[in-house]
């Protein structure tokens, strides 16, 4: 991803600090993960060269007096030249219907929850708060010592709301409070047991 980043150096320094006040009253442990994507889509552009390559004929036959082999020519230089246009990251997005997206963004996460290492604290109390923000998507993945106390459902809210900052162009502000509101309800049902070391980090993991 070029230009602008996700998130200023400032910015994840603050989102740093507030898993750090979090993680101050509970034995649990949270990671922040913002990817710009959960999946690159590549079969987009295919099915837009395919689609404008089925619609191209049609003008073609009704208006002009052209032969079927110069329709054929110029149907395949339409496909050909849709693929070689290609289409930048935000159409190619559009083209993808919202279950796929969803679908892509929750297999990501869980993928992320694993590769990162967040079930490997020693009682099981890593929890995830991950967000793609291309797919406009938010999830937050908690192991098992933290699942047998507290259901998923309980999530939502958190998740709801940084939704909604998204939306409204406010990241920072959206993934400091789900960090809050996850830490109070990790506070509430496995409290700090005496400052052990604190196993995952609490920087902001950027995956462009």
């Amino acid at each position: 991803m070029t230009g602008e980043p996700i998130l200023s150096p400032d910015a994840l320094a603050r989102i740093a600090d507030a898993v750090r006040r979090a993680e101050a009253a509970t034995s649990g442990e949270i990671v922040v993960l913002v990817s710009a994507r959960a999946g690159t889509y590549r079969s987009a552009p295919l099915a837009f060269a395919l689609a404008c390559g089925l619609v191209a004929p049609w003008p073609l036959i009704l208006f002009t007096p052209w032969s079927a082999v110069s329709i054929l020519l110029a149907q395949a230089c339409v496909v050909l030249a849709a693929l070689a246009l290609g289409l930048p990251p935000r159409l190619r997005m559009t083209l993808v219907p919202r279950s796929i997206r969803r679908a892509r963004a929750h297999e990501a996460a869980r993928r992320e929850f694993q590769s990162r290492g967040l079930c490997r604290t020693p009682d099981r109390t890593g929890v995830l708060i991950y967000l793609a923000c291309a797919e406009g998507h938010a999830e937050i993945v908690a192991d098992s010592g933290v699942a047998a106390r507290v259901p998923a459902a309980a999530w939502e809210d958190a998740i709801q709301a940084l939704l909604a900052a998204l939306r409204q162009g406010e990241m920072e502000a959206g993934l400091v409070a789900a960090v809050a509101r996850v830490g109070a309800i990790l506070a509430s049902e496995l409290p700090d047991r005496g400052g052990g070391p604190d196993l995952l980090p609490n920087r902001v993991i950027v995956v462009d």
